[in-house]
């Protein structure tokens, strides 16, 4: 399961969707929104994405990673327009049999997203704004 919303991630649900009774452990990464960025108060964030294809690439990325690490689901949501100071901006949830599978399936997951899916981060402070690299 992967996708982009505009909505508030709900954590409780993502782990529903991906946990299954044979899971042992359940990983759940949560990228969320920091006041303060290079010295600067950050007021907001703002994500834009290719959407067709950012999704196409975060199954990619969720398929490569069953395939890797033997786990059994992984689920992949990121927030796009405006994101608050504290709300998750992406979060991932891997499931599987062992907690390191699962764990290090998580790590590669948001690490490879970061670097290969076209979402874009812009940070608002009170004296302007700035798109970052690397912001998936």
């Amino acid at each position: 399961m992967t996708r982009l919303q505009t909505d508030p991630i709900d954590t409780s649900a993502l782990v529903a969707e991906t946990r299954g009774d044979g899971d042992g452990a359940v990983s759940l990464f949560l990228g969320t929104v920091r006041n303060v960025n290079a010295g600067k108060r950050v007021l907001f964030l703002e994500y834009q994405a290719y959407a067709g294809m950012a999704e196409r690439e975060m199954e990619r990325i969720a398929a490569d990673a069953i395939a890797r690490f033997g786990v059994t689901r992984v689920a992949i949501v990121h927030r796009v327009g405006r994101v608050e100071i504290g709300e998750a901006s992406v979060a991932i949830a891997v499931a599987a049999s062992h907690r390191a599978a699962s764990m290090d399936a998580c790590r590669f997951v948001i690490d490879t997203l970061k670097t290969s899916v076209p979402i874009w981060k812009r940070e608002h402070f009170a004296d302007g704004a700035v798109w970052i690299e690397g912001a998936g």
